[in-house]
């Protein structure tokens, strides 16, 4: 005999008659299992589970005084990680960090952090000369070198400027910032085309 499976209203239904916090403290810890989330990720994720307001704002108290739950340590590594693995710019950063219920505050602050921290790299690794500029440009200079190849590799001169700057755009970069990407690029894989 087959058992018949929960639909997802008679899962919430019973996930909202659960009284013992720690069901819902478990449900959280789960869901962080994968990987760091904002505080308001957590809480959202549960309300729409189906557990009730006073358990799931019980269980996040739980989790930050835990130092589980800590958006400046999530906006912090979200940064970071987006600028090692898949760069993106401050605008893209800024749109994803929102969406993940960071605050504006901290974002600022956190992506303030980040020019000073990429300005700082740079001179280590350059030999303290000048820094060529924000954290966006070092940024969009990494994701030209990483994911510029298919654009690089195109023959007609303003074909190859158009998907670069695509590529930029749709990484969330403003326009001053893949112009300035797009001329270091252009001048570095051909300095005959660029004078």
């Amino acid at each position: 005999m087959t058992r018949r499976r929960e639909t997802p209203a008679e899962g919430r239904a019973r996930r909202g008659a659960v009284e013992d916090p720690a069901t819902v403290l478990d449900a959280a810890a789960r869901f962080l299992e994968v990987r760091p989330r904002s505080i308001e990720e957590v809480r959202r994720r549960l309300r729409e589970a189906g557990y009730r307001a006073d358990l799931v704002d019980g269980a996040i108290e739980r989790l930050a005084d835990l130092g589980m739950l800590d958006d400046e340590a999530f906006a912090r590594a979200w940064v970071e990680s987006r600028d090692r693995a898949r760069p993106r710019g401050e605008r893209a950063l800024r749109s994803e960090l929102r969406r993940k219920g960071v605050s504006g505050a901290l974002i600022a602050e956190v992506l303030g952090e980040r020019g000073s921290a990429s300005m700082e790299t740079d001179r280590a690794t350059s030999g303290d000369r000048a820094s060529p500029g924000s954290a966006d440009d070092v940024a969009a200079a990494r994701l030209l070198a990483r994911r510029g190849g298919a654009a690089a590799r195109e023959a007609d001169l303003r074909r190859r400027r158009a998907k670069a700057y695509a590529l930029l755009a749709r990484h969330g970069f403003d326009p001053d910032v893949a112009g300035r990407a797009l001329a270091a690029w252009m001048a570095e894989a051909d300095p005959i085309a660029e004078e």
